[in-house]
């Protein structure tokens, strides 16, 4: 009798001969530019990954998703699966269309029959799927500031899967697997998700499972994207790959699967055990907090710490998978061993090191206790991380025009100039517009542009290693989010809010540039005729009226000091 987890499962492929076809007749249509999200969505549709969903969502079913967990035919699905895009592209394409489903190189992976267009309601996307709109969430913040604003839904046809150029042996489609789990005999399979580096709480924590379940063990990681933040996935395949040799080989496999994560707590639990029963798995770790974004507008966590287990026990029949509940490990010093934290007795020593606590003692290259993490591990994170005195920063500036933003950068550049030890860069607003941005005119839309391509330099910088000092006006919260987050991928972002008021820029006005907004000849002009959205909680605050430049930026330097970036 072939075991339903291990039997084929259906991919939206089509055969070798018919794609060489398709692929000469797509090129003819109109196409559209996956994003990275669009690119990882289209993947696990093609492979089966997503099964049963036979495309994108069209609007019936969305509507049902976001309201009920539910396609219309009421099959359970969690997570809307949307191909969103711009309404110049959306204006150019009618329903019962064709089009042609490009990556970043241009390459067509797919076509699809768009049978749906439609405007989505994203604030109650927002409420309803990941619990309020709150651009705090990762998952809100991307719906609202980078999706594009017309959904299209519609069947796919796969012409050929996204090429990876990484860890290849690593990757393996449900297919792939099954047909592994069959070749080993392998009947029960627990999965861990994970988008962390692992530690021996979690291989302390994965075994257990295994052998609670009387399974083996699947270590499946994220590695399509996960929050921003966190560590990239080259560093935590590596990991992976150290620990691996810690685990017995006839039992424990590992694989990495190229999933947009949404962050959404007890719905996104739900969609991991679907995707992971596509994938041959009979048995799914959830954890505490599971697939949680931390914390919200309010400074509270978005979800209950159970909210997720009693989520998917609820749908556990349904999902086709049972749910093995993360115990919380630490570490009983008397004993020397992990153990489940419900049930040590009182008087023994717990020892814990919380995930916040392990980035200050990388940050600050403190000793990582072999008790709570291995020897190879921390390596490798060291490798990527070095101590928080020797990586990369970017220092961003913003405030009105007039404030005092430039002169304090300049004055940051040659203190940090003086001190040595990493090149200095300043993109300063001016000198942007000059060598960067010289098409640009001064419309929202160019601003924002201007500003984005500071980010992508200073990221750069950050990157490798040096200091990138930003002194543009940046008047936008959402564009300076998306700079930091950008940033924050390689290093860390200071944003310095040069509070000084409008009275007093205007006071100062050395270019003459207020008197020609208050006469109308500048359009749009920051403070005059356009907002400004002053930083709800910049890392420093400075306010230049009757200080001097050498204090403001001593203060900036002081900041730095206090927050590792510099040597004391």
């Amino acid at each position: 009798m072939q075991l339903q987890n291990l039997a084929p499962i259906p991919e939206l492929y089509v055969s070798y001969e018919s794609a060489q076809k398709l692929k000469v007749e797509a090129g003819d249509l109109p196409s559209w530019d996956l994003s990275p999200r669009q690119t990882c969505d289209l993947e696990l549709l093609m492979n089966g990954g997503f099964n049963p969903l036979k495309g994108f969502l069209g609007q019936e079913d969305y509507d049902s998703v976001v309201e009920d967990m539910r396609l219309k035919d009421g099959a359970l699905w969690p997570m809307p699966i949307t191909l969103d895009v711009t309404e110049k592209f959306a204006a150019t394409i009618e329903e019962g269309q064709d089009i042609a489903l490009r990556d970043a190189e241009g390459v067509i992976l797919a076509t699809m029959t768009v049978t749906d267009k439609w405007v989505p309601d994203k604030a109650r996307e927002a409420e309803k799927v990941f619990g309020a709109d709150d651009s705090a969430h990762p998952a809100v913040n991307y719906l609202h500031n980078k999706a594009g604003s017309v959904y299209l839904g519609g069947p796919i046809t796969g012409i050929q899967p996204p090429v990876h150029y990484d860890f290849k042996a690593r990757r393996d489609t449900p297919n792939e697997l099954r047909a592994f789990f069959r070749k080993m005999g392998w009947r029960r399979v627990v999965a861990f998700q994970t988008r962390n580096p692992l530690h021996r709480a979690h291989q302390e924590l994965t075994f257990r499972a295994a052998k609670e379940a009387q399974a083996n063990l699947l270590i499946h990681p994220v590695v399509g994207m996960t929050k921003p933040g966190d560590v990239d996935h080259f560093t935590r395949v590596r990991c992976y790959e150290a620990v691996l040799d810690k685990y017995p080989a006839a039992t424990t496999t590992m694989s990495l699967l190229n999933l947009a994560m949404r962050m959404a707590g007890p719905r996104e639990a739900v969609w991991h055990g679907l995707i992971r029963r596509n994938h041959g798995c009979t048995h799914f770790i959830v954890g505490r907090d599971h697939a949680g974004p931390g914390k919200n507008s309010a400074g509270e966590d978005f979800y209950g710490p159970y909210d997720a287990q009693e989520l998917f026990r609820k749908y556990a029949d349904e999902i086709g998978i049972e749910m093995v509940d993360f115990k919380h490990m630490v570490y009983v010093q008397e004993r020397a061993q992990y153990e489940p934290a419900d049930e040590i007795e009182d008087g023994l020593t717990v020892l814990n090191i919380s995930g916040t606590e392990l980035r200050r003692r990388l940050a600050e290259g403190l000793e990582i206790p072999e008790w709570f993490s291995f020897p190879e591990v921390v390596r490798e994170l060291r490798r990527t991380r070095p101590p928080r005195a020797a990586q990369g920063f970017t220092v961003f500036f913003t405030g009105f025009s007039g404030s005092g933003k430039s002169t304090v950068a300049n004055a940051l550049m040659v203190k940090l100039m003086e001190m040595g030890g990493r090149p200095v860069t300043l993109l300063d607003g001016d000198v942007v517009r000059k060598n960067l941005s010289s098409e640009l005119g001064f419309s929202k839309e160019h601003r924002d542009l201007n500003i984005r391509r500071i980010g992508f330099v200073a990221s750069e910088i950050t990157k490798n290693g040096g200091i990138a000092i930003c002194a543009p006006i940046a008047p936008y919260a959402a564009t300076r989010r998306a700079v930091r987050e950008e940033i924050e991928e390689h290093g860390a972002f200071v944003e310095v809010h040069v509070a000084t008021s409008l009275e007093e820029c205007e006071r100062r006005d050395r270019k003459g540039l207020y008197k020609l907004a208050r006469e109308g000849k500048i359009k749009e002009f920051t403070g005059i005729s356009d907002p400004y959205d002053v930083p709800e909680t910049p890392e420093l605050r400075l306010d230049t009226e009757g200080s001097d430049v050498d204090h403001c930026a001593h203060q900036v330097l002081l900041k730095l000091e206090g927050m590792g970036l510099v040597a004391g």
